[in-house]
C-alpha cells in the first residue's frame, strides 16, 4: 500500500472570489479552484491522488504559495511565475500543462496552436480536454487558452473570472 500523500489547504480571498490552494508538504501547488467548485476540485484530486490516496488539511500554505498568489492578484504578476507546480494527470495532459506555463502574460494561443506547440496538431479535442483538466489554473493559465475564430469558450471558474484573469494581463488575441 503506498503512503499517503499530505495536503494542504488554504483560502485567499481575490478580486474574482475566494480561491482554494493546495499544496504538498514540501510546498509543491498541487490544485487550485474557486470555493464555489469546492466539490469538483475534491473530486479532481481524489482522480489523480486516489479516494484514500491523500488527506487535505487546513493551514496556511508553506513556501510562500498563498502569499504569491496575492501578490498576482495585487498586479505583481510575474509572482506565480517560479511557483514550483507538482500534478496528477497523464504524460500527454503534462504536456499541454506544460505548454500552458510557457503562454506569456499579455498573449493568448488557439487550442490548435497549443496542439501544434506540443507536436500534435491533430489533437485539438484532446488539449482542451487536457486545458479543462488543469488543476493548477491561473499558475498555469488555462485561461489564455481561447477558440480558433478567437471567442473566449469555456473556463472551469466561468467566463466572468475568465475575463477578468485576460484584462489583468492586459491579453490580446493571437
Amino acid at each position: 500500500m503506498s503512503e499517503r500523500l499530505l495536503l494542504q489547504i488554504d483560502r485567499l480571498d481575490t478580486p474574482i472570489g475566494e480561491m482554494l490552494i493546495v499544496t504538498d508538504l514540501e510546498g509543491y501547488l498541487r490544485a487550485v479552484d474557486w470555493a464555489d467548485y469546492e466539490t469538483r476540485m475534491n473530486r479532481l484530486l481524489r482522480v489523480h491522488y486516489g479516494t484514500d490516496g491523500f488527506s487535505l488539511d487546513p493551514t496556511r500554505t508553506p513556501n510562500g504559495v498563498t502569499d504569491a498568489i496575492s501578490k498576482y492578484f495585487q498586479g505583481d504578476l510575474a509572482a506565480i511565475d517560479t511557483l514550483p507546480v507538482k500534478t496528477g494527470g497523464t504524460p500527454f495532459q503534462s504536456d499541454v500543462w506544460r505548454a500552458l506555463r510557457d503562454i506569456p502574460c499579455g498573449t493568448t494561443v488557439s487550442y490548435s496552436n497549443l496542439a501544434k506547440e506540443i507536436g500534435r496538431p491533430s489533437a485539438v479535442r484532446a488539449v482542451g480536454s487536457a486545458n479543462g483538466s488543469n488543476p493548477v489554473g491561473i499558475v498555469v493559465p488555462c485561461h489564455r487558452v481561447i477558440g480558433a475564430d478567437g471567442s473566449l469558450t469555456g473556463y472551469g471558474g466561468g467566463i466572468d473570472r475568465k475575463l477578468w484573469l485576460l484584462a489583468a494581463c492586459g491579453d490580446e488575441t493571437e
